[in-house]
């Protein structure tokens, strides 16, 4: 996951949250208590999958180091990481 489309999905979901604890509430400011739960919950949520990425791929190049590796290229790359 990209941060750049992270972020959209980030702010477009905390404004949901943010309009739908007003429909809820009538209170903005509680209103705006929701939506910086949601945003502190998705900013952890998002944390914690990139740590599992960079743990993942470090098992994963230790695992590839210890075995034999073969030294050609692929044709294409595709523009991934992994």
């Amino acid at each position: 996951m990209y941060l750049p489309q992270f972020l959209v999905g980030m702010f477009l979901t905390s404004g949901i949250v943010g309009l739908w604890a007003y429909a809820a509430t009538g209170s903005v400011w509680s209103a705006a208590g929701w939506t910086i739960i949601n945003l502190l919950i998705l900013q952890i949520g998002y944390f914690a999958f990139v740590i599992r990425r960079v743990y993942k791929r470090t098992t994963a190049d230790a695992l590839a180091n210890s075995a034999p590796t073969s030294h050609v290229q692929p044709f294409h790359r595709d523009g991934t990481l992994s």
